[in-house]
């Protein structure tokens, strides 16, 4: 999974997503609302850490631009303490969350997994097919009852093919959202990743759709 994070305060970025790659997602860091926009309508994330208080454009503008634009990801935004007005302006402005500042990164990244989950129709907090559990708080795999170490691209790729279960993710699909941007991406890895999960869960598990992509079917 791919996140963006609009924050203008470098420190609190940087840890920001440091947090979500130990997490296990790939993050991109915007540190203004201009670069932020720009971001959001371009790029495929599958949710957005947005700060209100942004330099050159503010964070609740960039987000009725986006929603106006027909940009659905998932927004959470980031207010001071005590600010309820601009809790209250980021919901009815299209946002799916806030968190108040200060926070813990802890909950920051539970609020995400939670969004992600819900905006993908999942409400159990793990992933699950047939043997195959996927705990996304702590990123442990098991089949059978047993650990299954993946690499971080692995994880992202059967994470994301869970999360799409049913439905044919391309390899584009897949590389757009388990690199961030300044990642050197190429598609043809998306082979050797998926390559690497048959073996290690069974060939059974990932369908290739030939002239499309791959698929992991419901059980």
């Amino acid at each position: 999974m791919r996140i963006l994070v609009v924050e203008d305060d470098p420190a609190l970025s940087k840890q920001i997503v440091e947090a979500l790659g130990a997490g296990g997602y790939a993050a991109d860091r915007a540190g203004d609302g201009e670069e932020g926009h720009f971001l959001g309508e371009t790029e495929p994330y599958d949710a957005v850490v947005l700060d209100l208080g942004l330099p050159k454009v503010d964070g609740l503008t960039v987000l009725r631009r986006w929603r106006q634009a027909g940009v659905a990801v998932p927004v959470i935004i980031l207010t001071a303490r005590g600010a309820w007005h601009e809790k209250v302006e980021g919901i009815d402005a299209g946002a799916d969350d806030y968190l108040t500042k200060p926070f813990r990164l802890e909950e920051l990244l539970a609020r995400v997994r939670a969004l992600i989950r819900r905006s993908h129709g999942h409400a159990a907090p793990d992933l699950e097919r047939g043997h195959l559990r996927v705990e996304m708080r702590t990123g442990r795999v098991t089949q059978n009852g047993e650990v299954v170490a993946l690499t971080a691209h692995e994880y992202r790729v059967l994470v994301y093919l869970l999360m799409k279960r049913g439905q044919v993710a391309t390899r584009t699909d897949l590389t757009e959202h388990i690199y961030a941007q300044d990642f050197d991406r190429d598609s043809n890895t998306i082979e050797v990743f998926v390559a690497r999960l048959r073996k290690k869960l069974g060939d059974g598990l990932i369908e290739t759709v030939r002239g499309f992509g791959y698929r992991i079917d419901p059980p």
